[in-house]
């Protein structure tokens, strides 16, 4: 079976940038430019963790949260030190902490 991880996820829909902000107790906070209507957010949302983690889109799922700014994310492909390591370079490339 190929590894998979769960990530709970804060999502600002709305926001100015796209960008993964960073851990908060465990909770991954994202924000994305677009809204949340007729699931742009979400789209956005998975096309951005894709992105950072270097997976295709149908690898990223919100099999909870849908509608809701608290959502959990499954990752097809990685597996936690994965995608901690897929982080860590998207901090250091930011230049931020995240």
């Amino acid at each position: 079976m190929a590894a998979q991880v769960r990530i709970a996820l804060k999502v600002q829909p709305g926001a100015r940038r796209t960008e993964i902000v960073g851990f908060q107790d465990d909770v991954l906070r994202v924000r994305v430019t677009a809204s949340p209507e007729r699931g742009k957010a979400n789209r956005a949302v998975i096309e951005l963790l894709a992105r950072t983690l270097g997976v295709p889109k149908r690898n990223v799922t919100i099999p909870l949260g849908a509608e809701s700014r608290s959502k959990v994310a499954l990752i097809e492909g990685l597996d936690d030190a994965g995608v901690r390591r897929a982080l860590d370079v998207a901090r250091d490339d930011a230049g931020d902490d995240l």
